[in-house]
């Protein structure tokens, strides 16, 4: 068990010295100085408590999604009647009380409808999310269900979530906390960032885009909507008149850019649909030559270009009064993808930098007393092992910093806990092989077989305990969140850490020594 082979020396060390280089870039910055440029600069990411930033608390209204529901199962019936072989003609359409409802012009039709209704009504989920009633012999009625909404708001939210994560990720930050918080609520913590209202314009923004013809004047204005135009549009204050139903979604994008219109030298987006949704804008273009249509971006009109010949490339530009930020911030919520259900900013901090700063200087000075205290209790208790113990912990810091680094792993104030925690455990594996040591002394054994057998016997319990403590900060990084997810990954790679240069590098060291001094007694 003392056997120390070149090969395993140099291994052993070849990964200490690895682990702990890794370290240095985050010890310059700590440090204030500067890592030469050439080099690879691994960093701990510091969160929102240490390098400050942006929190905001974003909730979602139930009555949103109904209401999404409910234009989307007035458009579904609308399609699979005017389908059906012969068309089934229905009248007197309202989405009064949350409810769809309409007339059937011939009673003979109800059975069919219901044929072609139920099999939506269904979903996709095993939950029945509409209800269906016949009133009068000739009426149908759409409710939604309970069980309908709620599973149609968590499936938002988790959507949601995934599209505010990508909206940040396009910023270039790094180590975002982005988690649901009860049913209609989502937390977004940003470290490092310290402009909360870029932030708030761009998580806030639903960036639900369509395309709908302008209604014609002339015509009824029945089924038709109204839309102001954008803020800084050049048309403020007008509205513009748009057919409800039908249209394009920008549901079918595959990319956004900002650029600039190389006539008009205006700044713009450019955008492209797949294959399904550039066959849809090319048929609405190609039907609707010479007439208008609006662009509309969460309820707002850029603007209302006419259509001068049918676009058929699968490909399209937005123009407005943008500048190169709103055209870029525009085009990074567009390639994200829109939300769901709108978000509404109900909570929001902002932690400076100079508040982390302080955390980090009490944070290391915690660190660096309690470092002090422990190397001077082991070296006072047991000599030369006290001191292979001290150099075991140095070791351990550094590769526990260096990990962090490499796996790109956020430090957090829970996280410099963690660090203090894991400093009296790194010893604590020393304490137990040198009592068990001292003990097999006192038994008789000489000093290798004493050694060797501390080792031994202390190894296992000191498995068992770090097992399960790796166990619990398992759990706690899996259940957890934010904070406590930082410092259930400075546990779990501290303990990893520890057990290996506590264990395995003071054998090496102690095996070293006995075989070089070959002493008859030890003093521990």
């Amino acid at each position: 068990m003392l056997e120390f082979p070149l090969w395993k020396k140099l291994w052993l060390w070849g990964l200490t010295l690895a682990a702990a280089v890794l370290a240095l870039p985050s010890l310059f910055n700590v440090s204030g100085l500067d890592w030469p440029s050439a080099l690879p600069n691994p960093q701990v990411n510091l969160g929102l408590d240490l390098a400050g930033g942006s929190h905001l608390l974003l909730e979602a209204r139930a009555d949103d999604v109904r209401a999404q529901r409910l234009t989307n199962m007035e458009e579904t019936v609308r399609q699979l009647m005017r389908n059906a072989k012969p068309r089934i003609r229905i009248g007197d359409v309202s989405t009064a009380d949350g409810k769809l409802s309409f007339m059937l012009e011939n009673a003979g039709d109800i059975d069919r409808a219901r044929g072609l209704i139920e099999p939506v009504m269904q979903g996709q989920t095993t939950v029945r999310e509409w209800s269906l009633q016949v009133v009068d012999g000739q009426r149908m009625v759409l409710s939604q269900t309970d069980a309908g909404v709620n599973q149609a708001l968590d499936d938002a939210m988790d959507s949601a979530t995934e599209v505010v994560r990508r909206r940040i990720d396009e910023l270039g930050t790094r180590e975002p906390t982005i988690i649901r918080q009860g049913s209609t609520r989502i937390v977004v913590q940003v470290p490092g960032l310290q402009d909360p209202d870029a932030l708030r314009e761009l998580l806030g923004k639903t960036a639900q885009l369509e395309f709908k013809l302008v209604a014609d004047p002339a015509g009824s204005q029945v089924g038709t909507e109204i839309f102001p135009y954008a803020p800084g549009s050049g048309l403020d204050g007008q509205f513009v008149t748009v057919n409800r139903l039908g249209g394009i979604r920008g549901d079918n994008l595959t990319g956004a850019q900002a650029g600039v219109d190389p006539e008009s030298n205006r700044n713009i987006v450019n955008i492209t649909f797949d294959s399904q949704g550039g066959a849809k804008f090319a048929k609405l273009t190609t039907e609707n030559v010479g007439k208008p249509f609006a662009i509309i971006l969460d309820k707002q009109v850029l603007s209302a270009p006419n259509i001068n010949e049918p676009i058929i490339g699968g490909s399209a530009q937005i123009s407005g009064n943008f500048t190169p930020e709103s055209a870029n911030s525009l085009a990074i919520s567009l390639r994200s993808g829109a939300l769901p259900v709108p978000l509404t900013v109900v909570e929001e901090r902002t932690v400076g930098p100079d508040l982390g700063a302080d955390s980090i200087r009490k944070g290391l000075l915690a660190m660096a007393i309690g470092s002090i205290a422990v190397i001077a209790l082991m070296i006072a208790t047991y000599g030369r092992f006290g001191v292979y113990a001290t150099i075991a912990l140095v070791l351990n810091v550094l590769m526990l910093l260096g990990l962090m680094a490499a796996g790109g792993f956020t430090l957090t104030l829970p996280g410099i806990a963690g660090f203090v925690i894991t400093i009296g455990a790194a010893v604590d594996a020393n304490v137990l092989i040198n009592e068990r040591i001292r003990e097999e002394r006192a038994r008789g054994r000489r000093v290798v077989a004493a050694v060797e057998t501390g080792y031994k016997e202390a190894s296992r319990a000191i498995w068992d305990a770090n097992l399960t403590n790796v166990i619990s900060g398992v759990a706690l990084f899996a259940f957890g969140s934010g904070p406590v997810k930082g410092f259930a990954v400075v546990l779990v790679i501290g303990i990893i850490t520890s057990v290996f240069t506590g264990v395995t590098l003071t054998r090496m060291f102690v095996a070293g020594w006995l075989r070089k001094a070959r002493p008859n007694d030890i003093t521990i």
